[in-house]
């Protein structure tokens, strides 16, 4: 598994721990989904600013999100088997980390067990597809034993 980090903002500094534990909720996620880690996976750091034109671009949502997803649909033949982007507000993610009381580190490894479940086909439209995504979170960062 490789996972390529693109940070575009300057908020916040993005240790190479942060980079390390994010690589591993990661192939936490695809493990416990059962998936092979023969994957690729960017994750982009962003301003609120960013996500919130992307969020406009993307979902013609026109505010600021914590994560965006996208997930890669197509196929080339260039051996590399692409699991989609990540994009992450670190902006936004160190104010909920604020508002629930827990490390930036928290919320940033949530958000991408979050969003990678994104990538692997989950969605929260309804209540019953939100419950089963939030069971997943948990299970995924209680493995990490990421508590705090």
């Amino acid at each position: 598994m490789e996972v390529l980090f693109d940070n575009r903002q300057d908020k916040v500094e993005i240790e190479k721990e942060t980079e390390e534990l994010l690589s591993k909720v990661i192939e936490t996620t695809l493990l416990v989904e059962g998936i092979t880690l023969d994957y690729e996976v960017s994750v982009s750091f962003v301003t609120n600013e960013e996500i919130k034109n992307l969020n406009r671009q993307y979902r013609n949502v026109n505010g600021e999100t914590d994560v965006l997803s996208f997930p890669f649909d197509d196929e080339f033949e260039t051996g590399i088997n692409i699991l989609g982007d990540i994009v992450l507000s670190v902006e936004k993610a160190v104010e909920q980390a604020k508002d629930f009381g827990h490390s930036v580190e928290r919320e940033l490894a949530y958000l991408t067990a979050h969003s990678t479940l994104h990538l692997v086909g989950y969605d929260h439209m309804n209540d019953e597809d939100k419950e089963t995504m939030r069971e997943k979170e948990k299970l995924i960062m209680k493995k990490l034993q990421i508590f705090k």
